[in-house]
């Protein structure tokens, strides 16, 4: 049987607001099974509540924002997701005292070590899995993003297409089969990165007043300048991926089926999601309930002993 998981205790954080360059804590609490992940403001009084899932997806610009009917928002959703998408997390309660979640250091991987130490609880209720049946693809001004079936878990292949110095073409393109491990040591660790001519215009929006280079790689005209560099060799177009795997997350559950993208971001990974919900015909939801069922169909999650041992 493949179970529901959420944390094992309470546990919280503090960081900066990407946007608004605010402190916000964010405060995460056991949840019980079929709960899903669900977001408060508890800045508010009374306090409001936002489920994640892709329809309450109403913002996505530079990054993922829930929105309720009323305007009430919480944003910079997407990294927190992958990670929970990555430990299999199916049900959480997010407290947070701001209209976004802490940026951290621009990654998902601050969120995947504070899970892996606070402790992984299996429930005894059956996970579920949105299984494609039949492919569906979004566009968008050359841009496009698809999902297709596929009997052997979660598949992603993602290619940017930035013109730029310090992009290596042979850099700008990433695939990988998903699972907890890979995504952990390959992928959680690439950061947000913005260009030096959009920051103006980004803080004229009253967007991006938190960056910094402790939270982004930033790139002028000729060099990334951040003095340490990159992460990755192939940073920028991890990144993109993790956003990809945290936005397809949204539906709370675990999606098995091929994502293919070129250059795709927050708001063609929700249409895309959004398009794939809308007809019962493109997926199945499945539960496995035998020791055996579904081995070759699904993916593994991250083992909390084995992120924990690699620090």
């Amino acid at each position: 049987m493949i179970n529901q998981r959420t944390i094992a205790k309470p546990v919280s954080m503090t960081g900066i607001g990407l946007h608004s360059g605010a402190k916000v804590e964010v405060a995460f609490r056991p949840a019980n099974a079929n709960t899903g992940i669900v977001y408060t403001r508890t800045d508010l009084n009374p306090t409001v509540s936002i489920k994640c899932n892709a329809q309450n997806v109403r913002d996505t610009q530079l990054c993922t924002a829930l929105v309720n009917e009323d305007g009430v928002r919480i944003s910079t959703v997407e990294h927190l997701t992958a990670a929970l998408s990555a430990l299999g997390i199916d049900n959480l309660y997010v407290d947070v005292n701001a209209p976004e979640v802490p940026v951290m250091d621009g990654s998902a991987q601050p969120f995947i070590y504070l899970f892996a130490s606070t402790g992984i609880q299996e429930l005894s209720t059956p996970k579920k899995f949105i299984r494609v049946t039949r492919k569906v693809r979004v566009e968008n001004e050359g841009k496009w993003a698809e999902l297709t079936p596929s009997e052997s878990g979660f598949h992603l292949d993602l290619q940017i297409d930035f013109d730029h110095p310090a992009m290596d073409k042979d850099k700008q393109h990433y695939a990988m089969d998903f699972t907890g491990e890979a995504f952990a040591s390959d992928v959680s660790r690439a950061r947000t990165f913005c260009f030096m001519r959009d920051v103006e215009f980004m803080h004229a929006h009253n967007l991006a007043l938190g960056g910094s280079l402790d939270n982004a790689v930033v790139l002028d005209d000729r060099r990334v300048i951040n003095p340490e560099g990159l992460r990755y060799e192939d940073e920028f177009v991890k990144h993109k991926l993790l956003d990809a795997i945290g936005d397809l997350y949204m539906s709370g559950h675990s999606i098995l089926g091929n994502f293919k993208a070129y250059k795709t971001g927050h708001d063609l990974n929700n249409r895309l999601l959004r398009a794939l919900l809308s007809d019962s015909a493109n997926y199945q939801i499945l539960e496995f309930t035998k020791p055996q069922e579904g081995q070759s169909q699904t993916i593994d999650f991250l083992d909390a002993k084995k992120i924990i041992a690699a620090y």
